[in-house]
């Protein structure tokens, strides 16, 4: 009877068993999403808790690799049987188990010495089963409920992260990395300086992508195989141990691989892939270490890995990526600057500066020298410039500013204060009153467009008209350079009483052209202006809104009256303007000087016509528009000359040409135009005492440098006008070998002076003005 019921209690136990473990395959197979708390808590109820399961690989494969990374305690003993290690005193390393499951690796290295380890797990049902079977063994072993990707440690508190298959559980394909980027970010929030996160993975290319990046700069990394068992549950996989060690004495360590593919099935998927990732990130971590620019992650820096980003570092420059999946909405490339010794006084200790993704390339923001001047003009302190790409360009900026303002905000100085707002600048128009009158493509220019404005009235805009009434400007601008206005004319409204042009004299003018459209402001909205409040409008081609252009022709009439030429002399004197935008140079000229004989070269027909729809250019026996290129129509020029087919020279050349690359330093004119083989060709076709006029529009000291060198080569005489922007330079160059001194242009001045008071002309004192500030180029 006994035996019988013996046999017969046998056999539920078995059934019991099978069923068991039918379930738990069952359960790994449909476990899908392996970042299901309940899942889990499913999982490792049906297990219990005597039955651990190991994922990857067991302690011996193990042991030996974490021996020789783990630093163990100098006491511990081994029995000659080859037992456990028997109980020692506390190791001084604390160890960080997350994901710890119901595998007994944790047990395993608190038998080896290591005491000080805790163990965190989301799942309360694991948590609590692991306790009562470690809590009399191993009583000094913690347990806690958590989640891994949010760990309530404070910062740099283990020596020790291992995590064996956590990971690649949270980084399921179809999930993204954002939890995976979540976890990292703690593990290198939680270690110590010298501490190790040791990762048992299977190798998985977007796992290896997201640990290369996180661990990229101030981190050592090395990379082992994992012997395989016979017993394994995947004999097919191998797995890898990649250990990374926070070091952030050099800020890019090559990876020491360990890895003996010869011995591996290196025809496998898997180690093929691993063999590309390896590969791929060291070519990206050689480009860093052979000078190219780091683009460092912000939880490094908060870590600090380019020092104590609290304090201000005068000269401080770090080029950064703000934004991670899970944490924003886009990715910002940005630039922290600490404000060089001596500056200030400061307007703010820190601020933000927005750059649109149309203007990101341009000199002013891309290169070191631009931003330190974007420093200068903001007045703080500590400026993070974030430049704008096409994936976040068409977010609303105020989207963008919520999105950017708890980035940022870890970048303040120790010495801010966390109440006030975070003030975000961008280069803005200063525009209170705007109307797109035309917009045209073309082929070679790109879209233009021509608007209505009226500007704010500020006292910190030195360039502009300052009307008694609000003034408006019909402006003439290229959107491949947003930037700069191409040309800028008052208008004239006709009105029941006639023509009204209000504007107050003695006020210098709009640097059209020149001015990168406004200064730093706040985020504001531009009114619309409609067509009733228009009226009827009609471009004033007596009046130059541009202080460039009044600059040029007080530059012209000041040296030619030097010179007894153009302007004292009969007969028609011969002038080529390059590049027309909209006309209102060479209008000015046609009205204001009837002895100029003046031809434009345009390459571009489609400004033409715009020039003449939009802005009143007239063509007549006083002006003529060429098209077609400017280098190739003076280079036609010479030759004709020196084959004796043209006799004729020109008595000025003025090029204002704007440039396409805005990225070069130059904005003004087209590089071909300064170089030496151009200016040749100018010299060679100017009359005796010709005058070669050069719109410059430059802030890289390097690029002004260069071309003043090549000028000083052609032409002896040089005088140049700095405009009050202090962006604008137009150089003057004489072909006459005679010098011009300092004193003869002061005596030329005060001619000029009196000539302008004679004719009364509501520009007369901006050219006064402009003609006091030539001074020779030295």
């Amino acid at each position: 009877m006994g035996k019988k019921g013996k046999t017969q209690q046998q056999k539920p136990i078995e059934e019991n068993s099978n069923s068991r473990e039918k379930k738990q395959e069952e359960l790994l197979k449909t476990l899908g999403d392996f970042t299901s708390k309940d899942n889990w808590d499913q999982f490792f109820t049906i297990r219990g808790s005597d039955d651990s399961f190991e994922w990857y690989a067991e302690w011996p494969a193990l042991q030996s690799l974490f021996t020789a990374q783990l630093v163990f305690p100098s006491s511990a003993r081994t029995e000659s049987s080859g037992a456990s290690p028997l109980p020692v005193e506390a190791a001084a390393d604390s160890i960080l188990v997350p994901g710890c499951g119901n595998s007994r690796l944790s047990e395993h290295l608190y038998d080896a010495g290591f005491r000080n380890i805790t163990n965190v797990d989301f799942s309360k049902v694991v948590i609590s089963d692991m306790l009562r079977r470690n809590v009399r063994e191993r009583p000094m072993m913690k347990w806690r409920v958590m989640d891994m990707t949010s760990m309530q440690f404070l910062s740099e508190t283990f020596d020790a992260i291992i995590d064996k298959g956590g990971l690649d559980a949270l980084m399921e394909p179809k999930l993204g990395p954002s939890l995976g980027n979540l976890y990292l970010s703690e593990v290198k929030r939680l270690l110590k300086a010298g501490g190790k996160f040791i990762c048992l993975t299977l190798a998985e290319s977007h796992v290896l992508d997201l640990l290369f990046s996180k661990f990229r700069f101030g981190w050592k990394m090395s990379l082992y195989a994992v012997a395989k068992e016979s017993s394994s549950r995947n004999p097919n996989l191998q797995t890898f141990m990649v250990v990374t060690e926070k070091d952030f004495s050099t800020p890019v360590s090559e990876i020491s691989s360990f890895v003996d593919e010869d011995s591996l099935d290196s025809h496998s998927d898997q180690v093929r892939k691993l063999c590309e990732a390896l590969e791929r990130e060291r070519k990206v971590r050689s480009e860093c270490s052979n000078g190219a620019d780091i683009l460092y992650p912000l939880e490094d820096l908060n870590l600090g890995a380019k020092g104590n980003l609290t304090e201000l570092e005068p000269g401080r420059r770090i080029k950064l990526l703000l934004g991670e999946p899970g944490v924003s909405r886009f990715f910002y490339n940005a630039v922290l600057l600490d404000a060089p010794r001596d500056s200030g006084p400061f307007t703010y200790q820190f601020a933000a500066f927005l750059v649109s993704h149309m203007r990101a390339d341009e000199w002013l923001f891309s290169e070191e020298e631009g931003q330190w001047i974007i420093v200068e003009n903001s007045k703080a302190a500590r400026l993070v410039m974030i430049l704008l790409d096409s994936s976040n360009s068409n977010a609303p900026m105020e989207d963008i500013q919520m999105d950017l303002s708890p980035l940022v905000k870890q970048l303040t100085p120790g010495n801010c204060d966390d109440a006030v707002p975070i003030p975000f600048m961008a280069a803005g128009d200063a525009i209170k009153k705007k109307h797109i009158v035309h917009q045209v493509t073309s082929a070679l220019t790109g879209t233009i467009i021509v608007d209505d404005v009226i500007y704010e009235k500020t006292d910190d805009a030195p360039n502009r008209v300052s009307p008694t009434k609000n003034v408006m400007y019909r402006r003439l601008v290229f959107q491949r350079s947003e930037s700069l206005v191409q040309s800028e004319a008052l208008l004239l409204t006709e009105g029941p009483n006639g023509i009204s042009n209000e504007v107050e004299k003695n006020k210098p003018q709009v640097a059209s052209k020149t001015r990168k459209k406004g200064k730093q402001k706040k985020f504001d909205s531009v009114t619309l202006l409609s067509p009733a409040s228009r009226g009827e409008m009609k471009v004033n081609h007596n009046c130059l809104a541009s202080s460039y252009h009044n600059g040029i022709i007080a530059g012209f009439l000041l040296i030619s009256l030097h010179l007894k030429g153009s302007t004292s002399a009969e007969g028609m004197v011969k002038a080529v303007v390059m590049g027309l935008g909209a006309g209102v140079l060479p209008m000015f000229m046609r009205n204001y000087l009837p002895s100029l004989e003046i031809e434009v070269v345009e390459l571009d027909p489609v400004v033409l016509n715009v020039a003449k729809d939009y802005f009143g250019l007239i063509e007549d026996e006083h002006l003529k528009v060429h098209l077609g290129d400017g280098i190739g129509f003076m280079t036609k020029k010479a030759e004709s000359e020196s084959e004796g087919k043209d006799s004729s020279k020109i008595d000025v050349l003025i090029v204002d040409v704007d440039s396409s690359d805005l990225s070069s330093g130059l904005t003004c004119p087209e590089a071909a135009f300064v170089e030496e083989s151009f200016l040749l060709t100018v010299k060679s076709t100017l009359s005796e005492q010709g005058l070669f006029i050069v719109n410059l529009v430059s802030r890289s000291s390097a690029v002004k440098s260069a071309i003043y060198s090549r000028l000083k080569m052609i032409f002896s005489n040089l005088l140049l006008l700095k405009l009050e922007e202090d962006v604008n330079e137009v150089i003057f160059a004489v072909k006459t070998e005679s010098p011009i001194k300092e004193d003869q242009l002061s005596e030329a001045c005060e001619v000029l002076a009196r000539k302008f008071k004679q004719e009364n002309q509501e520009w007369s004192q901006w050219m006064i003005d402009a003609s006091k500030k030539i001074k020779p180029l030295e």
